[in-house]
């Protein structure tokens, strides 16, 4: 971790970092930062090798939040329906909460949740990498 001079901690972008014994059911990540006020996208990908088995992609010339799963360096379907606005806003603050379960990912921004995506990638405790990116400010992350 680095910190910057003034309060809050910020982290170098693209950041990775391990999380110990891979993914479980009921295990959490959460990433706080602030998304810069010219930010084209950011991602969140949690990486199994060289494979991402979630990939979280707020686009904000879109207004969209598109989840997939890359295997073998190919894209699955993307997945782009939310049940709500999309919660990502230029120049503001945002906390995701990624709490993995026997199915599914589940999502909340803010405190809210968002999404479930379905595991495409069955072997949980191979995934253990967190990568985050983009046109962003990464000030708190915990695996």
């Amino acid at each position: 971790m680095t910190f910057c001079s003034d309060q809050p901690l910020c982290l170098n972008s693209p950041y990775f970092t391990a999380i110990p014994g891979g993914l479980s059911p009921y295990k959490s990540i959460t990433v706080l930062g602030n998304i810069l006020p010219s930010a084209d996208s950011m991602h969140i990908n949690l990486r199994c090798g060289n494979d991402i088995a979630f990939h979280l992609n707020p686009r904000f010339n879109q207004n969209t939040l598109v989840r997939n799963t890359q295997i073998n360096g190919s894209w699955g379907p993307e997945e782009t329906c939310l049940p709500q606005a999309m919660p990502f806003y230029r120049g503001q603050g945002f906390s995701v909460r990624i709490t993995c379960d026997n199915i599914s990912f589940k999502v909340a921004v803010n405190g809210q949740p968002l999404l479930n995506y379905n595991h495409r990638l069955k072997d949980l405790a191979a995934i253990n990498v967190l990568e985050v990116g983009g046109d962003i400010q990464l000030t708190h992350v915990q695996t």
